[in-house]
Parts: C-alpha cells; sequence; structure tokens
C-alpha cells in the first residue's frame, strides 16, 4: 500500500504524539510542548525568592551608572551567565566588567580575596553567577566591606544562606513552590529570568521613554548553550530555552558564537548535542587548561577577527585537553578494579590535571554505571580537588553537602548530577567510607530501575532520513528528556570492523532489502562489541539506539548510533 502525503504526516504526527506522552506530557498539555515556547513556560520572575531585590539593585546601578563587576565560573554556564548579564548591561547603555577565577590559583567560587580586590578597584556591586551561594565566608567579607553582592546560581544551598545583598536561587531551601519548581534551570537561565526583571523594573522607572528596549530574545543563544552544556534537564522550561536558544543561534548574530561554530567546523545550524559535544567542550578548554576568561570574552566580544583568533585558541586548547584528559583517563581506570563492590567509584591521583577531572568522571561513569568522583591530588600539598558525575535518580550535591556538613571536606557543592569538592588528602579513606555508605541505597534503587526503554521497533528499510526527522521533531533532546530509542531487525551483519579509537562500526542487512550503518562509540572491547565482532556471524540480531543522519555522502542516509545488541534467534 502507498501512503499519500497527508497519511505520511498522520503517522509522523502520531510518533510526535507518543513520544511526547512517553516523557510524561499530560495529553491536554501536547501542542504546547509540540513546538515550546517561552510564552507558554516562562513564570514571572517575581516568584522567586530575592528577584525583585536583585532587579531593583541592578536597575538602580544602571541608572546611575555605578561600576558593576560580573564574577563567573570558568566553565561553559559560568561563561555564558557572565556573557549574558554583560550585554544586556550593554543594551541598557552600560558597561560591566567580568571577573573569572583560574581554576588552578584560586578554584571554584568566590574568594573573599578577590571580591575585595574588585571593591578597591572600584565597583561596588558584584554580581556572581554559576556560583556563591555557598561562599560563606567570601560573602560576609564582602558584606563587612561595604560591597553589595548579588547571587545568581542553581546549585544546592545549605539551610544558612551567606549574608548577600540577593541570592536568587531556585535550589533555596526557602524558595516558594512556585519557584522551587524551576530548580532544574541552570545558572544562565536564572540569569535569563532576572535580564527579564531588570528589564521591567527600568521600564517602570520609564528608563525607556526616550531609548529602545533591549531585544532579551537575542540573548537565548548563550542560554541554549549554557542549559545544554551544563547537562541540566532538558524538559519544561529549559527545554523551550534550548528550542529557541538554537533558533537565534542559527542566526549568528553574537559575533563570538559564530566564529566558535565556524572553529568547530560544523556545516549546519547547531543542534543541542553540538551545544554538548562542540561548542561546550571548546568554552570549557580555556576554564581547564588555558586562560579562564577566554570564554566570556568571545561570547561578548563584537570584533569579528578578535572573535576568531579567540576561538582558534580555544579550538587549540580543546586539542590539547584531549591529550590530558587520556592520560589522566588511563590511570583513574586502573584503579577500578579495586572498587567493583563499591556502589560510587572514587579515584585518586597525585600530578592528575584538575582541569580534566570533571570529564574524566563522567567518562568512569559511563564505564562502570556508577556515581563517580575524580579527585587531583597536590603534588607535594596536603589537599586535592575532585569533581565527580552521577547517575539519574541519585544527587551526587545532596552527598557532597552532607559530607561537608560532617566535616569530611574543605567544601564542595553542585547539582544532582554533577558536584565539585576540596578535600585534605588525609580524609580520603574516611570520605570514601562515608560515600559508600550515603549513596549505597540510592544507587541500588537506582540501579534496579535502569532498563533501556524502546521508542519504537522498525524493519531495517523503515531506517530511513524521513523516520530520523519525525524522531528529532519532538526534541530537543538531553537529560530528562532523552533522544528516542529505536530497535532495528531483524538483521544480519555484512560487516563489523573497529575504526578509530575503540568505536565499532557495523554494516547490517535485512530480509526486507533495507541495509544501513551503525556505530558504538567506545564499545569495541565491551562484551557487546566482542560479540557483535566475532560471535555475530551466521546469526540474526536485533540493534537498538539512536537514529541519526550520516550526511558525509553524496546524499544523506540514516545510521544508528548502537547502544545494545540482542539476538533475534
Amino acid at each position: 500500500m502507498q501512503l499519500g502525503g497527508a497519511a505520511i504526516a498522520d503517522l509522523g504526527n502520531d510518533i510526535q504524539t507518543q513520544l511526547l506522552l512517553s516523557r510524561g506530557v499530560a495529553r491536554e498539555a501536547i501542542d504546547i510542548h509540540r513546538r515550546p515556547a517561552l510564552r507558554d513556560f516562562l513564570p514571572d520572575p517575581s516568584v522567586f525568592a530575592d528577584m525583585d531585590r536583585a532587579a531593583e539593585r541592578i536597575a538602580e546601578a544602571v541608572i546611575a551608572r555605578e561600576p558593576v563587576t560580573v564574577y563567573g565560573d570558568y566553565d561553559v554556564d559560568g561563561a555564558t551567565s557572565s556573557a549574558l548579564l554583560i550585554r544586556l548591561l550593554r543594551m541598557l547603555g552600560h558597561e560591566a566588567q567580568h571577573y573569572i577565577p583560574d581554576r588552578l590559583l584560586e578554584g571554584y567560587g568566590p574568594s573573599g580575596e578577590a571580591l575585595l580586590k574588585i571593591g578597591k578597584a572600584g565597583s561596588s556591586l558584584i554580581v556572581t553567577v554559576d556560583c556563591g551561594a555557598m561562599a560563606h565566608e567570601a560573602l560576609g567579607m564582602a558584606h563587612d566591606a561595604g560591597i553589595d553582592v548579588i547571587v545568581v546560581d542553581h546549585h544546592k544551598c545549605s539551610p544558612e544562606l551567606p549574608r548577600s545583598y540577593a541570592l536568587v536561587n531556585p535550589n533555596r531551601l526557602d524558595e516558594s513552590d512556585a519557584g522551587a519548581e524551576h530548580g532544574h534551570l541552570a545558572a544562565v537561565g536564572v540569569a535569563f529570568l532576572l535580564a527579564i526583571a531588570v528589564v521591567r523594573t527600568l521600564r517602570q522607572r520609564d528608563y525607556f521613554q526616550h531609548r529602545r528596549e533591549p531585544d532579551l530574545m537575542a540573548l537565548l543563544d548563550l542560554v541554549a548553550l549554557g542549559t545544554v552544556a551544563d547537562v541540566a534537564s532538558i524538559r519544561g522550561l529549559n527545554r523551550a530555552f534550548v528550542a529557541q536558544g538554537l533558533k537565534v543561534m542559527a542566526r549568528r548574530a553574537n559575533t563570538g558564537m559564530a566564529a566558535l561554530i565556524d572553529a568547530s567546523r560544523l556545516k549546519a545550524a547547531p543542534s543541542a548535542s553540538d551545544c554538548g559535544f562542540a561548542l561546550g567542550p571548546r568554552i570549557n578548554a580555556g576554564g581547564r587548561v588555558g586562560e579562564a576568561t577566554l570564554g566570556v570574552r568571545l561570547l561578548t566580544t563584537e570584533d569579528p577577527d578578535e572573535a576568531r583568533a579567540i576561538a582558534e585558541q580555544l579550538s587549540r586548547l580543546n586539542e590539547e585537553r584531549r591529550a590530558i584528559e587520556a592520560a589522566v583517563q588511563e590511570a583513574a581506570e586502573a584503579q577500578l578494579a579495586a572498587q567493583h563492590n563499591s556502589p560510587v567509584v572514587i579515584c585518586a591521583g597525585r600530578g592528575w590535571h584538575p582541569g580534566v577531572i570533571g570529564i574524566v568522571a563522567g567518562r568512569i561513569k559511563e564505564k562502570s554505571g556508577r556515581p563517580s568522583i575524580v579527585i587531583a591530588l597536590d603534588d607535594d600539598g596536603p589537599e586535592g580537588k575532585g569533581s565527580g558525575r552521577s547517575i539519574a535518580g541519585v544527587d551526587l550535591g545532596a552527598a557532597i553537602i552532607g559530607a561537608c556538613d560532617r566535616g569530611l571536606l574543605v567544601k564542595g557543592g553542585g547539582h544532582a548530577m554533577a558536584a565539585g569538592l576540596t578535600i585534605a588528602a588525609d580524609q580520603m579513606e574516611a570520605f570514601r567510607d562515608w560515600m559508600a555508605e550515603r549513596l549505597e541505597g540510592p544507587v541500588a534503587r537506582a540501579s534496579a530501575e535502569q532498563a533501556m526503554t524502546l521508542d519504537l521497533a522498525v524493519a531495517p528499510a523503515g531506517l530511513t532520513p524521513d523516520l530520523v526527522t519525525t524522531l528529532e521533531s519532538a526534541g530537543p533532546y538531553g537529560v530528562g528528556w532523552p533522544g528516542p530509542r529505536i530497535a532495528v531487525g531483524p538483521v544480519t551483519l555484512v560487516k563489523a570492523d573497529v575504526v578509530g579509537s575503540d568505536h565499532l562500526r557495523v554494516i547490517a542487512a535485512g530480509q526486507d532489502g533495507g541495509r544501513f550503518k551503525a556505530i558504538a562509540f567506545r564499545a569495541a572491547e565491551t562484551p557487546m562489541g566482542q560479540a557483535l565482532l566475532h560471535g555475530a556471524q551466521g546469526r540474526r540480531v536485533w540493534l537498538a539506539g539512536r537514529a541519526k543522519i550520516d550526511d558525509w555522502g553524496s546524499r544523506p542516509a540514516a545510521e544508528l548510533h548502537l547502544e545494545d545488541a540482542a539476538w533475534a534467534d
């Protein structure tokens, strides 16, 4: 039977509906989730504690032309949050300075010394972004010196808040129910809501009588990049942020963002996946192994030549980061066997570069299937810096704060999926034991619930570019809004080999004439990889994974990013 155009459209619409329903969307809300727009998800910024107080203070600074410094973290969320507020103030006719701490010399978060230095240089208002929620001592020093500090953050908070002029964070323990609903926002999302509140406050003060109001939508490319790269949950408001932000990014109006896209050698308009795997790592490379200010400088410059030079520098640093990361990962993986019974993997070594431990923690998590923490101990010092990544259902940030409360860490914090810490070397064993006890139950429950959920099963000939387009229509995808997984089969393997660095490639064919390529990244040595390389001859198999477009040939073809396989007979 031949399907006409209308029938194909109805089929695509039905698949999209099923994808939305399976991700928890109520049937009556399907329409607003088909094309997520801000008007359907954006809250009134005033529902957040301290939001109006923060907006009033920034508005006063704009009107009075008061010196302002934005103090950001050195990762992508910090760089995009800083750039967003700097660009906002520039749109309002006011320039702001930035301060990004050096990862190796200063560590995470604001230090009292840095805040006092900024104050002495003339800034009586400092806005910290993506940091500050747990900086009690540093903010106390600034408060005593008469410096107003506004904290814009999303990390876990302790019951006692630091002394600040205002602290805007949906994860405050005293946040309203309406504000706490948005605890999954990245810091850049919180910064965007603050931008809305600032403009509204200035409008009420007639600031725009003789001045055009800023186009805040033009800042959404920064929100999309920071949200995806910080592994924030892509649901609700975040999904609208990313969907609309990718459209803004495609217009290339931000000079630095356009240079970053070019340096990443992207052929098409960036996708959410590109933000996570191409654009984000380059911004991060500056803070990890280079100069921490490169990211915010790139995203705020209006000079194409400067943007091009910074983007190229970040690409070179990203290559350097990969080499350093490979060495640390090899050393960390050597410690896995001794921890096979622990619910949490904690690897530590002297001489490991602190700038790559977060990435390595993510790799170890993927390999072990457990929350993982990688700690770079000082070569000859008493402390080490660590970074952790978690699995779905296990709140690592809360565990790290708990370890701090018990005196096991010098400092630490984070959110459910990622956390950072500083630890005294002589506390390592006590920290391992406490974390294992704390996370044993949550990890067991999360592991018991783990299963590969499939959205669709198709015959080999059904894996087509049109199907990929239909599946992508329910995006953007990410943490909390997983990309659709499909099963394709039964197939026989025409070819199976290893390509690149431990990647498995197969060519599969079905009895219906369908033929496609599948690739499993870093999987050649896994049980699945070995089975398909050496045990699949003459046997039929089902392949499962995510359908993607392969556009390397003369015309686009569909391929499968392979995640699992099962014998069909």
